[in-house]
């Protein structure tokens, strides 16, 4: 009885980790690699990177839109086979996804975003991705953030805090999806993000990446 329950234990904690080590991807560029948490509470955002991921969705698509102080932005289709000069940002897969705003996942630095238009539902788009770079905020730019452009909603006081050392991009919080961070590369994000640029936020040196999902036993 005691073996079978230790085994039945055993099988219940390699399931647990074989389903854990999905939630992690590592975004390669040529400026290095990115290694990304998903987060379980946003399943639909989650499960969707994830499985555009595994099918090489985002082989050869590029960080086609970069603004130094607030974010890269990368995964449109459109940008595999991009001219030098061609404006990206439109291309998508046919679907969004709901929003599934969490109170504690907020912008900070190296947080993975879902971008979407002008929508009011403001649903993601089904594809296209963006990781915050953001600057360092005081209190008196908080407050002031506070009353204006999040009209009159408080900013936590340990988000605050993470906004006024790390920083990150609080004016995004509650309107679009945050679905993961950044662990590690941090740096990738501030190399990517100094690049020179055109009229269109488009890096004049194109900045491909290839996404997988990795596959290692995280434990050990």
């Amino acid at each position: 009885m005691k073996k079978l329950l230790l085994l039945s234990t055993l099988f219940l904690l390699i399931v647990t980790l074989a389903t854990a080590r999905d939630r992690r991807v590592k975004v390669i560029t040529p400026y290095g690699t990115m290694v990304i948490r998903l987060y379980d509470q946003t399943p639909q955002h989650r499960d969707n990177f994830i499985k555009l991921a595994r099918g090489h969705f985002y082989d050869s698509t590029l960080f086609h839109r970069v603004i130094k102080g607030f974010m890269i932005q990368g995964g449109d289709p459109d940008s595999k086979h991009a001219q030098p000069g061609d404006t990206l940002g439109n291309g998508d897969v046919g679907y969004t996804i709901p929003p599934e705003f969490q109170l504690d996942l907020f912008h900070r630095k190296g947080a993975l975003g879902a971008a979407r238009d002008d929508r009011p539902d403001k649903a993601s788009s089904g594809c296209q991705f963006y990781i915050v770079q953001g600057k360092v905020f005081t209190d008196e730019q908080l407050d002031k953030l506070e009353k204006t452009r999040l009209k009159g909603r408080k900013i936590p006081v340990d988000q605050r805090q993470v906004y006024k050392t790390a920083g990150g991009s609080p004016h995004l919080d509650q309107n679009y999806t945050v679905f993961g961070q950044v662990i590690k590369g941090m740096d990738v994000i501030d190399k990517i993000a100094a690049l020179k640029t055109d009229s269109h936020d488009r890096p004049l040196e194109d900045v491909p990446m290839k996404i997988r999902v990795l596959r290692k036993w995280w434990f050990f």
